[in-house]
Order: structure tokens, then C-alpha cells, then sequence
């Protein structure tokens, strides 16, 4: 389906309407735990100011995300996982000997396992890793980002051809009841079961450097919503043990996953490709809405250093998501800190908007 071109008074077309809320401040992590090395994690709040500076670029009109409750994300999210988000702080608070921030010191396969019931063990149990330490801040955080997901999935329904959503946390490592690489919910499948309200086929299109491991577990055995994911190759690169080729979907939802994992360091050129052949993919799919898991860790100057696309390939990368002619929600995942993430923002958006 191609979205007709809207244009406003002036003639010129829409730029994208942005949504934005300044609570995301409440989740300030510290503890990143990298090669066995300490650090403070890459996930700051500054990296909301660099990414508004870039919409500051392109004039796109901030808009406040509407508070819609755990009703989104339920529908994602596993019942016993949001309880264990919402209290755990708390609790953990209460234990009289605890850290500044909650980091698991188990991770349970779940081989034969029973779901605890202490603080500790439920804090091992739904965390993938050590990536996403948890705050008094960061479920005040995760919901405030989920809800600026819903929120510009819900303006698209409403009929805008597209809007961003800056969310902050990320969401595409958290699976269904398990937090991991700095998300705990899944702002991207949250929004893309928004979009199911109206929409009987959505595709996801993950262009993070990392793999959207979580967005893949959550929909792996579903046929009516597509994942496609262009990476970085995991041999070496986080999540390391998902995101392969041969991982195509289960059950019903069997061809339903597409994994594009890229050399370290594919610039332009590669990645453009990917783009050609996941548009091919997503237009056998038939979809009627466009989900797209904007990280801009692709970038040459990202500190994570996976992939090296241009800020010029980033414009073609916001070009060739308008070309798939679908109402469109983008969703902000990855990019870290280097001078060059607002301006990497504002092209796609740009990229996105000219081509539309």
C-alpha cells in the first residue's frame, strides 16, 4: 500500500511529529560491566538531549506522551514480569544491605527451575544479563517510554503517515518476562501490537546494530506480525546466541523471521543492500503498517563500534523506510554518545520525509 504524499498549508510535506517526555530522567543507570571491566554504562540520559538536538534540526513538533496505563503493556508483557518491575525496587530497598542499583548475581536457565519468590532470585530470573541495572528510577522510566510508544503508534492510527517516538529506555533485548542489554519494555513490539488494533499484518524492521533479540523471542510463533532485523553478526557482538541467519520463526509464525547479520564494519554499501533485500521480504509479507526499531548505533563514530554507516547512509536508510509506503512508527532504540547522534537522527527523518 502507498501512502498518498499530505501537505500542509504551505504546500511543503509534514515533517514528523516527535514524542517526547522529559520523566525518562528518572532511569539513570550507572553499572556496565564490559570484558570483565567496571564502567559506567552507555545508556545516559544525555543521550535524549543529543537525540532532541537533532529533531531541533529538522523543526518537528514535540508532543506529550498520553499516559495509557498497563493496558499495552500486558499485552506484551507477562503479568508476573511487569508485578516484578513495578516492586522490585522496593524491595530490594528493604533488604537493609543492598547496592545502589539492582544487578542480578544469579541467571537461571530455567532447567527444571521454580519461580522464586525472594527479591534476589526474581531479579536473576527476569534479567538476561548484567546490562540492565535497575534504579529507584527506571520502572517510572520504562513505563514513560512505553507510553511515548503507544502514543505515536496511536497518532499513526489516527491517521498521520509517521511519527517517532523517542523512547528512553530502549526496548528491543526485553523479551516477554526478561529484561536485558539495557531495556526492560519492549517499546518496539508494544507499539507494534498497538498497531494490530487496526492493523491484521504489521512488520517490524530492527535497524539497531544489535540483533532485536527480545522483539524476536516475543513474536517468534506469531504469522501475523514480520520481524526483520539488519545487525551487526553476533559470532562477535552482542546478543552473541541470537540473531542468526538460520533463525526463521516457529509454529505458525515459520518464515515470519528474517536475521541479516552484517560484517563488522559494513559501511553504505552493505547496509543498502540489506535494505533492498528486507523490503523484499516485507512486501511478500503484505503488511499494512511499518514498525521500525530505529537504533543508530550503525553509525562510523558510534563508541559500540559494530557497523560504519555514514550520517549520508542514514539519510538513504530514512529514504529507502519511506519507499516502503506504509504508515510508519519509528521507534528509538540504540545510538550512543559521539557528536554525531542528532545529526544522524535528523537524517533519517529527513531522508524519510523528502522521500515521502
Amino acid at each position: 500500500m502507498r501512502v498518498a504524499r499530505r501537505t500542509n498549508a504551505t504546500g511543503e510535506g509534514n515533517t514528523v511529529k516527535a514524542v517526547y517526555s522529559e520523566q525518562h530522567r528518572a532511569h539513570d543507570p550507572q553499572f556496565f560491566l564490559v570484558r570483565g571491566v567496571v564502567t559506567r554504562t552507555t545508556e545516559q540520559p544525555e543521550r535524549a538531549d543529543r537525540l532532541l538536538a537533532g529533531l531541533s534540526a529538522g523543526a518537528h513538533r514535540l508532543i506529550a506522551p498520553t499516559v495509557f496505563g498497563q493496558g499495552p503493556r500486558a499485552r506484551v508483557h507477562s503479568a508476573e514480569y511487569l508485578n516484578f518491575l513495578e516492586e522490585a525496587w522496593d524491595a530490594w530497598a528493604a533488604l537493609g544491605d543492598s547496592g545502589p542499583e539492582m544487578i542480578a548475581n544469579i541467571h537461571p536457565v530455567r532447567h527444571a527451575a521454580t519461580y522464586p519468590a525472594h527479591i534476589v532470585g526474581r531479579l536473576g530470573w527476569h534479567t538476561a544479563d548484567t546490562a540492565c541495572p535497575i534504579g529507584p528510577g527506571t520502572w517510572a522510566g520504562a513505563c514513560v517510554a512505553s507510553d511515548v510508544a503507544v502514543t505515536a503508534a496511536q497518532l499513526v492510527l489516527d491517521g498521520e503517515r509517521a511519527a517517532y517516538a523517542l523512547c528512553r529506555p530502549p526496548g528491543h533485548h526485553a523479551y516477554r518476562d526478561m529484561a536485558g542489554g539495557f531495556c526492560f519494555l519492549n517499546n518496539t513490539a508494544i507499539a507494534a501490537e498497538h498497531m494490530r488494533l487496526a492493523h491484521e499484518r504489521v512488520a517490524i524492521l530492527d535497524v539497531d546494530v544489535h540483533h532485536g533479540n527480545g522483539t524476536q523471542g516475543i513474536f517468534y510463533r506469531r504469522p501475523d506480525i514480520l520481524t526483520v532485523s539488519i545487525h551487526a553478526d553476533p559470532v562477535g557482538f552482542y546478543p552473541f546466541v541470537w540473531g542468526y541467519a538460520h533463525e526463521r520463526g516457529e509454529g505458525a509464525g515459520l518464515g515470519a523471521n528474517l536475521n541479516i547479520p552484517l560484517p563488522p564494519g559494513t559501511g553504505d554499501e552493505g547496509y543498502m543492500a540489506a535494505m533492498v533485500r528486507a523490503k523484499r521480504i516485507v512486501d511478500a509479507f503484505a503488511p499494512t503498517a511499518l514498525v521500525v526499531a530505529l537504533g543508530l548505533d550503525a553509525s562510523e563514530h558510534d563508541p559500540l563500534a559494530g557497523l560504519a554507516v555514514t550520517t549520508d547512509g542514514f539519510r538513504r536508510i530514512g529514504a529507502a523506510i519511506a519507499e516502503f509506503g506504509l504508515p510508519t512508527v519509528l521507534v528509538q532504540e540504540g545510538g550512543y554518545l559521539s557528536d554525531h547522534l542528532g545529526g544522524n537522527l535528523a537524517a533519517v527523518l529527513g531522508g524519510f520525509e523528502r522521500a515521502c
